[in-house]
């Protein structure tokens, strides 16, 4: 295979502040695939495909997330015009152990695989891994997928669905479905969505321990992330259309916007949270939102790239935050650190600016 390479400066993949990059990476196409219950919630109809079932034609949960992955990929690579020789790297992962849903689901697929976990920040940590290799130069196009099914996460962090366990008020519904999404230089598709910086997270612990109440452990690690982006920056919110977090839900989504404002920051205006738009918590049970690796990396390629290709939106920032617990460490009563990875995208009428 004769690799693409692109010629670049060093000042189109810079390191702004620790961990901090200037990127130009360009969205060449992006899929989302869902189970029944986020299809019926208010974005049903953006998803690219749904299963009313969640097994996707599979006998297990765990090979249905597996397959989602691979149904998305494969349509993103449709929509892209693109074979799998022509993507040097996959970045994928998901919150099964050992990410077998990603080791499992892009099985079938000819590609060099670099396996990641982030928990629910995936999404936003393959997208900026990615966009660092296409900005550099290391590969031609790059492919991020990441999933996450209610039924496997359950089974593995909480208790078998038999089991019928009550939910408290602040836990969340993890996401059945999955995202796709294929990067080249923005150099070379100078009409598609960009991504144009980013920043990666670091793993923090702010002494929560509660499984059922992450949108407390991941605010303050959105935070965090979001300052740090600022200062690198020395832009303000008021740059950016939206503040979009991955799945902090309501009981996060509000505690980010209050912790916020104590740094003097007030992103209320122009805030958004995926795991509250997935569903209709007025008539879905859902208590606090949407959660999981499927959360942001559906909604991502199904609400808001649409709306930057369309120029309703010209920048936003996209800040997918995880809980980096396991299934033991919970057991063991240790905290629950958490993590938030942050990329920014423009189009519309920024995409040539």
């Amino acid at each position: 295979m004769q690799v693409k390479r692109c010629i670049i400066t060093k000042k189109e993949v810079m390191n702004m502040a620790q961990g901090c990059f200037r990127l130009r990476a360009a969205v060449l196409s992006s899929a989302s695939v869902v189970g029944g219950k986020e299809h019926d919630g208010p974005l049903g109809d953006r998803f690219d495909l749904h299963d009313p079932e969640n097994l996707f034609g599979q006998k297990t949960w765990e090979g249905a997330e597996s397959e989602s992955q691979r149904m998305a990929l494969r349509l993103a690579l449709s929509k892209a015009g693109l074979r799998d020789p022509d993507v040097d790297a996959l970045f994928a992962g998901d919150l099964l152990n050992q990410c077998v849903g990603s080791a499992y689901g892009l099985l079938s697929y000819d590609i060099p695989f670099f396996g990641l976990y982030g928990a629910c920040s995936t999404s936003a940590e393959g997208l900026l891994l990615a966009s660092i290799a296409v900005s550099g130069g290391f590969c031609g196009t790059a492919g991020v997928v990441t999933s996450s099914h209610y039924c496997s996460a359950e089974r593995q962090y909480r208790t078998p669905l038999e089991y019928g366990a009550q939910r408290a008020p602040t836990a969340q519904w993890t996401v059945t479905g999955a995202g796709a999404f294929l990067l080249g230089h923005a150099e070379r598709y100078p009409q598609a969505v960009r991504i144009t910086g980013g920043i990666a997270g670091k793993a923090q612990d702010f002494g929560i321990n509660d499984p059922a109440n992450m949108g407390a452990a991941m605010a303050p690690a959105a935070v965090d992330t979001l300052l740090r982006w600022l200062e690198a920056t020395g832009q303000t919110v008021s740059r950016w259309d939206r503040i979009v977090t991955g799945d902090l839900g309501f009981e996060g989504g509000e505690l980010f916007c209050s912790l916020a404002e104590r740094h003097g920051v007030t992103v209320r205006d122009r805030y958004a949270d995926c795991g509250q738009l997935i569903y209709n918590r007025a008539v879905q049970d859902v208590h606090a939102g949407g959660s999981g690796c499927g959360c942001a990396g559906t909604v991502l390629p199904a609400y808001f790239l649409p709306l930057l290709e369309s120029g309703e939106l010209s920048r936003i920032l996209f800040l997918a935050t995880g809980a980096m617990m396991s299934p033991d460490s919970i057991k063991q009563g240790e905290n629950i650190p958490a993590i938030a990875h942050l990329i920014e995208l423009c189009g519309g009428d920024e995409k040539n600016g």
